[in-house]
């Protein structure tokens, strides 16, 4: 099982929309970058992922699983090859985990949320996955 964090602006669609779609699940559409892109098509079903409230909180709150792989995102403008990913609610964090609290930790200094904040889909290394949890009041 691989790890990822997935951002999302919650006055458009937080955690607790995220939960609302109950086990149907939701497209992760709307990601319009290269990178981003890469990074969601390299993700598998079952995969987990931290959902990340952007913008306003700026703070890891929840657990979701990949339900469907990577396919053609429909929000995307015709003929472009934008992808998305269906994700489904597993747990909410007990503590959500800020940005800035990620900061101060020594053992995720390299996280690429720490050192890359503008990108929206990316990989969460297994060490840093259970560390996170802690911070959340979860076992990893």
């Amino acid at each position: 099982m691989a790890y990822w964090l997935m951002k999302s602006e919650p006055d458009v669609f937080g955690w607790e929309d995220q939960v609302a779609v109950g086990r149907k699940g939701e497209p992760w559409t709307g990601v319009r970058n290269h990178q981003a892109k890469l990074n969601l098509m390299k993700m598998k079903k079952g995969d987990r992922a931290f959902f990340y409230h952007s913008n306003i909180g700026k703070q890891i709150v929840g657990i979701v699983e990949i339900a469907r792989e990577a396919y053609p995102d429909p929000s995307a403008e015709e003929g472009k090859p934008w992808v998305c990913v269906n994700t489904v609610a597993v747990e909410p964090l007990k503590t959500p985990v800020t940005l800035e609290a990620a900061k101060l930790e020594p053992e995720l200094k390299d996280m690429v949320l720490v050192n890359n904040t503008r990108l929206s889909v990316q990989p969460v290394t297994s060490a840093e996955w259970a560390h996170i949890c802690r911070m959340g009041g979860l076992n990893p």
